[in-house]
């Protein structure tokens, strides 16, 4: 069972992860449009594509780390 303490606590991660991108990413997008003071055309675009890279980042973090916990968590408790 050791040998699976890993990767199932890595899974675990990835779904919390997920989860938790899911939330704070709406909060943070919606907040973001929210302020949104554009007037024009090319600044909208520009606006809504920093918003999309800002989205990957986010994605990116807090995925990826909450997986790299779920996987060490999951390896001290079991393994």
């Amino acid at each position: 069972m050791s040998a699976f303490a890993g990767p199932i606590g890595a899974l675990i991660g990835l779904v919390v992860g997920m989860l938790q991108y899911r939330i704070v990413s709406g909060v943070v997008v919606g907040a973001l449009r929210r302020t949104d003071r554009s007037q024009t055309e090319p600044e909208r675009a520009d606006y809504a594509r920093r918003i999309e890279r800002m989205k990957v980042v986010l994605a990116v973090v807090i995925v990826g780390s909450t997986t790299i916990m779920g996987y060490l968590i999951g390896r001290m408790l079991l393994g």
